[in-house]
């Protein structure tokens, strides 16, 4: 593993080869990421080649069956360095043999950090050098501190969405599979009171939600906003856990296996195919926002819905 550290005045972050993966994160003072302890050994994993589980971790293809785990293998791939300085780095995941042995497909995964004193970009890019479609899935798994700053409670935190989410939205099977049941949002007025409770039954999925943006914000504390282009899905997870703990918040293009799926890869249910030759572009921006917590409500825009 080999890390990068980026500097931009009082910003910094950390970024490994293994996983293109997030390491650390401090903005206007604040430690961010969630440090891998114990209760969950990552900090940002990036998801690829699938979102979620597949129906008996199988991929199909043109008769064939192949072995993919959870989340697909990206997260534990070293990538390479494309170029890094001060204040960004890019890296890329190519396929090889060990990736065609899970995944028969040709690939380019791009991975940009770029640093600003106001906050930190992750851009990516997903190219196709084969000559058939390429299906995938790709998402973003980051973990942030929750409490956002040390003696915080952490019923004290909400999360505050750019537009109404009326939902509906769908949790997860024991198997890790998309339940197709619908739920009723626990959003009300774009507000998610934040309690462990939520998460008692794995992760909240929301399927096209209306939001490009929300803010994860603490009463008495700081406010983490993040912006994000190119995804159409988003999860919610944290482990219900008490004491010291981490919320994910985590916008996907895909998700699991809705349960009893076991169809081909290339028609699988929130993934795309990407043409011979195309690439396709996603971004996330982070940025934290210091005030009090009603007047910190007040300056987050309405996403405009139609």
């Amino acid at each position: 593993m080999d890390i990068h550290r980026l500097q931009a005045g009082p910003s910094s972050a950390a970024i490994s080869t293994t996983g293109a993966e997030l390491h650390a994160l401090r903005l206007a003072g604040h430690d961010l990421l969630w440090d891998a302890g114990p209760l969950w050994p990552r900090h940002a994993p990036l998801l690829f080649p699938i979102v979620g589980r597949l129906n008996g971790d199988t991929l199909r293809h043109r008769g064939r069956t192949f072995s993919m785990p959870r989340h697909g293998f990206a997260r534990e791939r070293d990538f390479t360095w494309i170029e890094r300085s001060e204040g960004t780095c890019t890296l890329e995941l190519r396929d090889d043999a060990a990736t065609r042995a899970c995944y028969p497909f040709a690939f380019s995964l791009q991975v940009t950090w770029t640093l600003s004193a106001m906050g930190l970009r992750m851009d990516l890019a997903l190219h196709n050098p084969g000559p058939d479609p390429l299906p995938a899935s790709l998402g973003l798994h980051p973990a942030f501190r929750w409490p956002l700053a040390p003696g915080l409670p952490k019923s004290a935190h909400r999360l505050v969405f750019a537009a109404d989410e009326p939902g509906p939205l769908h949790r997860l099977t024991r198997e890790g599979l998309l339940d197709p049941t619908p739920r009723t949002s626990p959003i009300q007025d774009r507000i998610l009171p934040l309690r462990e409770s939520l998460f008692t039954d794995d992760a909240l999925v929301f399927d096209r939600p209306r939001s490009r943006a929300l803010r994860f914000e603490a009463e008495g504390g700081p406010a983490l906003d993040l912006r994000w282009e190119g995804f159409p899905h988003l999860g919610l997870w944290a482990k219900p856990d008490p004491g010291p703990a981490f919320l994910c918040l985590e916008p996907w293009e895909g998700h699991a296996d809705p349960q009893g799926w076991t169809g081909a890869f290339s028609e699988k249910p929130g993934s795309f195919l990407l043409p011979p030759g195309a690439a396709r572009r996603w971004a996330l921006d982070m940025s934290v926002t210091a005030g009090p917590w009603e007047s910190s409500f007040a300056a987050f825009p309405r996403t405009p819905t139609t």
